[in-house]
């Protein structure tokens, strides 16, 4: 699966406890060759390493092992190194299984609780941004979702949606003279009507930045009978027919989610410059970690590709070469980053993701603080 189908109902669902063993199998993959050969490799490996810990736990018995093992076979056989992205996650207990390819990288690991592992998700999530798209006109409505990588259509809130047709009156068109103008038409006021009350229903479950796509006069008359356009983080003034292949829709979007995250940029930018003006402001990965622990971070930002190794000694944390031995006295965290994105957006932090070497003066990442 992908990340824009992480809801918030599904992410309840993964944290919620399963008997043990819940297996989290978790490592970086390549996008492209030669670079994906060492992928199907380092997946057998770390298959028969999840064998071996189910054969030494005693925890587990040799139904239950048998049965995640013979899922995590499943997931294996479906995993399409075509589809691979920065990192692959699977998910495997006695009863199912479940594959995500995500955008961001994650370091290998296999891991048996009573919880499936969810940080590397929820951080790939946030950094992918998903937004909403509407491709609409007088005839049809059709919701897309998507990421800076992607779109597909999306079945959801009563989308796609179709006007009804009326028969043909040709006794009104022979007193009026002409077949009305579409767009003054009461019937197309009334399905546009409805894609409003649809699309408020789909923002206020799932909340997304929402990009509009269709002709000048759909749009306007989207914003003149209803509330959910106005609130549109950009548009794009062209016709987009039902059948648009989501190829061609991604680069007709393309200018207003560049403009989008200018403006973003730019705004995140001026909210830390206040921060640091009236010392709210935390910068560095050591001191955000201490603000989103004590729940005071308000706003985190994050270079895109940060992520680092960091030894955690004393609740303070020491960056370490990636594959450092645990030491006597500190833990090791591969993906601390993730792991301090999934607690920010816990906590209700806003969590936003900014070019690289945007924040090098903070070591990557920085944060406007509540109190």
């Amino acid at each position: 699966m992908d990340t824009d189908a992480l809801t918030t109902g599904l992410l309840q669902d993964l944290r919620a406890t399963r008997p043990y063993p819940a297996l989290s199998l978790t490592m970086p993959t390549h996008r492209r060759a030669p670079e994906n050969a060492q992928d199907a490799v380092r997946l057998r490996n770390l298959v028969a390493e999840a064998s071996n810990r189910l054969e030494a736990d005693p925890d587990v018995s040799r139904e239950v092992r048998a049965a995640i093992k013979e899922q995590l076979d499943r997931a294996v056989a479906e995993v399409d190194p075509r589809r691979a992205l920065e990192s692959l996650v699977v998910l495997a207990t006695a009863d199912e299984y479940q594959i995500w390819q995500l955008p961001r990288t994650a370091p290998e690991r296999v891991i048996l609780s009573d919880t499936y592992l969810t940080r590397n998700l929820v951080a790939a999530k946030a950094q992918a941004t998903p937004f909403w798209a509407l491709t609409v006109s007088a005839e049809h409505a059709t919701l897309w979702s998507g990421t800076t990588d992607a779109v597909h259509q999306e079945e959801r809130s009563g989308f796609p949606l179709k006007a009804p047709h009326e028969a043909p009156n040709p006794q009104r068109e022979e007193r009026i003279g002409d077949t009305p103008s579409t767009f003054s038409n009461e019937d197309t006021r009334q399905f546009l009507r409805t894609v409003d009350e649809q699309l408020r229903t789909l923002l206020a479950a799932d909340p997304r930045p929402l990009y509009l796509v269709g002709l000048a006069p759909a749009l306007a008359m989207l914003d003149e009978v209803g509330e959910a356009s106005k609130s549109a983080a950009g548009r794009v003034t062209k016709g987009a027919p039902a059948d648009t292949a989501p190829a061609e829709l991604l680069k007709e979007l393309r200018p207003a989610l560049d403009s989008h995250r200018k403006r973003t940029a730019e705004e995140i930018e001026g909210r830390l410059d206040v921060a640091r003006g009236s010392r709210s402001f935390a910068g560095g990965l050591d001191e955000v970690w201490a603000a989103v622990r004590e729940g005071r971070a308000g706003l985190v930002a994050v270079e895109e590709h940060f992520q680092t190794t960091v030894e955690v000694t004393d609740e303070h944390l020491e960056p370490v070469a990636p594959g450092a031995v645990q030491g006597a006295t500190g833990d090791i965290r591969e993906d601390i980053v993730d792991e301090l994105i999934e607690a920010a957006l816990n906590s209700g932090s806003e969590v936003v993701f900014l070019a690289d070497d945007s924040l090098s003066e903070h070591g990557g990442i920085a944060a406007a603080l509540r109190y």
